[in-house]
């Protein structure tokens, strides 16, 4: 038995299924996980030694690399001052400045501990400002694991979703309409039924939790105008893409801004943090100033803000986002190339420094075509990446992540492993 093995094998005799993370398990490509014992630049090394380049990234919040320096002194500086205080501080002050001086959307920001309390949180205050009790959520975007938002679509169009969880009342998700990414018309019928009780419609502006799926053209535009229309609140879940697609986040590259904002991963630096912002008027409806009640001991944690700020100074660099999207895209140009030579269904897109790879002769735009990629080849793709050292995401349904370490020389060793694995698919 391997060591990664005797550690997943002691991990289930103590945390259920052996991670703390559903996909950590790797159940749904088989085999036991890597144990990662370290990091650097664009490499992990597990338990046993073996060295990986890595397009995991901590699922996005490792975009400068690995224990980048300037972040690892940071986080030291800090927690010689203590770990928390349940107080305010400078650094609390001056990561919400960073945040509103590079979102223009964002008028203020409350600081959460993560990507789930941020949406959950953001919705309630949806809910609150508007008075209104009905959301709209997208299949296959992930938004947390909050109660309201574990909802699969019901059987048509405009029916109420079910539970994806157990433990989920359904009279919990009775107000969460589930409708179909990028597809405008849906939301058009939604809001002709129920436009007078939805508070706010909540989505990946760029999804990457059932792969990396873009908007179509109109798409966003088309939600901004519909929520204005009937006065719901437009909120782009950013946790994902925000500072990682571009400077502002999606709803810089396109253009379209959201009434709200929800953030987490990179402005961490690899620390837990989340945050969710939006309009003055709008934020000035959370306590202590108005009605919506929202906390957390931890919020704004001096550590994890240090860790964040110092990652958000060296991403204002310029220049920096042009070459982690090139990196990205010459990873996924390459990846479609050989995987076009070896005669194997399989394409690559990429946004920013996010890329998706999929088993299909296309790149998909709609959840149902994402479900349809061949998931048996993306697991042999997947093992045979693994066992010559190449570390991707242990599901066909999550997007992949290049950091500003993985340089010309990594990117190429990694389409020559590439293309020994598709040749033999």
């Amino acid at each position: 038995m391997t060591r990664n093995a005797e550690l997943f094998e002691r991990a289930c005799q103590s945390i259920p299924g052996g991670v703390n993370s559903p996909v950590r398990a790797f159940r749904s490509v088989g085999g036991a996980p890597r144990f990662i014992q370290r990091a650097q630049g664009a490499h992990v090394w597990d338990a046993e030694g073996n060295r990986y380049i890595d397009y995991v990234g901590s699922w996005g919040p490792a975009i400068l690399g690995h224990a980048h320096p300037d972040v690892i002194k940071a986080v030291q500086d800090a927690a010689t001052g203590g770990l928390s205080f349940g107080a305010p501080t400078l650094a609390e002050i001056e990561i919400a400045e960073a945040i509103v001086a590079r979102i223009p959307s964002i008028d203020k920001v409350r600081l959460v501990s993560s990507g789930t309390e941020a949406t959950m949180s953001a919705i309630r205050l949806a809910r609150g400002a508007t008075g209104r009790n009905k959301i709209v959520k997208f299949e296959g975007c992930y938004h947390g694991h909050a109660d309201s938002l574990l909802v699969k679509a019901g059987s048509g169009m405009l029916t109420f979703g079910n539970p994806t969880s157990a433990g989920v009342p359904p009279e919990f998700i009775q107000h969460t309409l589930v409708l179909d990414y990028n597809r405008i018309d849906a939301v058009e019928a939604a809001f002709a039924e129920y436009g007078h009780d939805i508070a706010c419609v909540i989505v990946e502006p760029v999804a990457g939790n059932m792969n990396l799926v873009k908007p179509v053209a109109g798409f966003l535009e088309g939600l901004r105008s519909l929520c204005s229309q009937h006065g719901a609140l437009l909120i782009f879940d950013e946790v994902m893409t925000g500072f990682r697609a571009g400077p502002q986040g999606v709803q810089g590259l396109t253009g379209v801004t959201p009434d709200l904002t929800t953030l987490a991963k990179v402005i961490g630096g690899g620390m837990p943090v989340g945050a969710f912002g939006g309009r003055a008027d709008i934020m000035e409806q959370i306590a202590p100033l108005g009605p919506v009640y929202q906390a957390g001991t931890l919020s704004g944690n001096p550590v994890a803000v240090a860790a964040g700020l110092a990652t958000l100074k060296l991403l204002a660099e310029p220049g920096f986002y042009d070459r982690l999207s090139a990196q990205t895209r010459k990873l996924a140009d390459g990846l479609t190339e050989r995987a076009r030579a070896a005669g194997v269904s399989m394409c690559a897109d990429s946004i920013g420094g996010m890329f998706g790879l999929y088993f299909s002769d296309s790149v998909p735009t709609l959840f149902d075509e994402v479900s349809r990629c061949d998931v048996e080849k993306f697991k042999k793709f997947f093992h045979g990446m693994l066992i010559h050292g190449v570390y991707l995401a242990p599901s066909a349904f999550e997007a992949g992540f290049v950091s500003a370490a993985h340089d010309d020389g990594v990117i190429q060793e990694t389409l020559d492993i590439a293309q020994q694995v598709l040749e033999k698919i």
